[in-house]
């Protein structure tokens, strides 16, 4: 794993009203590294990764992409910079073929590099996830657990730097989950992950380090090992 520091975040807060969902003083991703942010319901997750993708602007502290400021920055030039983000909730087109979901993102990357063929990505994107067979269906026909893996091809389709995932194996078969991983893995060899994830397995088998969240902080960071003989963390979270 490099050492670089590729996605950071210093004194990161976020009030909504009277409550603060996230108290970050320090986070940073690595290149190559297979991040996984975990946490009880409530902890402030998908509220911590919203803030670094710019879904929300943060109340206080500072986000920096390969060295950049993007603190202010909106979420679709941080796509263009290279950081994809799939919503815990399927943000799928329902209406649509799982090509054409796909195509978009797809040709945006294509317009972004001056050249390419989208059709190539589009289809490259859904043979990695499973679902190349299935192109030309109606997304919206789709099994809850397919639905969550065109986002996956969709975020695959911008080519990320960075590709984070809010909860992907939710609705998944444990069949699927195993192919899930083996995607993960794949990916990981060419693009940074940062995972949200409650299926604690799944974390552990992919996860080279974890950041545990509670309230909004960071209670611990570490080794998946390192994590797992945590007492706060057992306390809080693991129920040990």
């Amino acid at each position: 794993m490099a050492t670089v520091g590729l996605l950071t975040a210093s004194g990161l807060v976020k009030d909504f009203g009277g409550l603060r969902a996230v108290d970050v003083e320090a986070f940073t991703l690595h290149e190559g590294e297979i991040r996984a942010v975990i946490g009880p319901n409530g902890a402030g997750k998908t509220t911590f990764v919203s803030l670094l993708c710019g879904r929300f602007p943060p109340t206080a502290g500072q986000i920096a992409f390969e060295g950049r400021d993007i603190t202010e920055m909106p979420a679709h030039k941080r796509v263009a910079l290279g950081i994809a983000y799939t919503f815990q909730i399927t943000s799928i087109f329902s209406n649509l073929t799982l090509y054409d979901n796909v195509a978009l993102p797809a040709q945006r990357r294509v317009m972004l590099d001056g050249g390419g063929s989208v059709a190539r990505r589009a289809m490259d994107a859904l043979e990695r996830v499973g679902l190349a067979d299935r192109a030309m269906e109606q997304a919206g026909a789709q099994s809850y657990g397919h639905q969550r893996l065109l986002e996956v091809a969709m975020g695959l389709a911008l080519g990320p730097k960075v590709l984070i995932l809010d909860e992907p194996t939710q609705g998944l078969a444990d069949s699927e989950i195993e192919d899930f991983i083996a995607l993960i893995r794949d990916v990981a060899k060419e693009t940074t992950i940062l995972l949200i994830e409650h299926n604690m397995p799944v974390v552990m088998a992919l996860a080279e380090q974890i950041t545990v969240l509670d309230q909004g902080r960071v209670l611990a960071e570490g080794t998946p090992e390192m994590i797992r003989a945590d007492a706060a963390v057992q306390a809080a979270y693991l129920g040990g």
